[in-house]
């Protein structure tokens, strides 16, 4: 049964940070790209970052980069997302996704909340 589970969301001040981690299980994690996407109220879904298979290659959205860090573990099953510096735009719910290099089907998570306000 495949499972992508985000954790670490909540509420957090203008300026502060936050570090989500989605743990996988299920499928062969070191043969995905993974990425984060955040989707908040009203607006379309959107790519926040991605991280290639084995980790050597990284893509960022405008928005965050210089802010955001996306990492992974392999030997773990796990991607993370390093949020600092967040602006209440951040608002959104995080949702964790995993996409076969090759052929396969694609997963996402259930989300997790990020409230960025004071």
């Amino acid at each position: 049964q495949v499972q992508l589970v985000e954790s670490g969301g909540g509420l957090v001040q203008p300026g502060g940070s936050l570090r989500l981690s989605c743990a996988a299980s299920g499928f062969t994690f070191s043969r995905y790209v993974m990425s984060w996407y955040r989707q908040a109220p009203g607006k379309e879904r959107e790519l926040v970052a991605a991280i290639g298979s084995y980790g050597g290659l990284t893509n960022y959205a405008d928005p965050v980069k210089g802010r955001f860090t996306i990492s992974r573990d392999n030997a773990k099953n796990t991607v993370s997302l390093q949020m600092n510096s967040l602006k209440p735009e951040d608002t959104a719910v995080y949702y964790c996704n995993a996409v076969p290099q090759f052929v396969g089907s694609s997963y996402w998570g259930q989300g997790t909340q990020v409230t960025v306000s004071s």
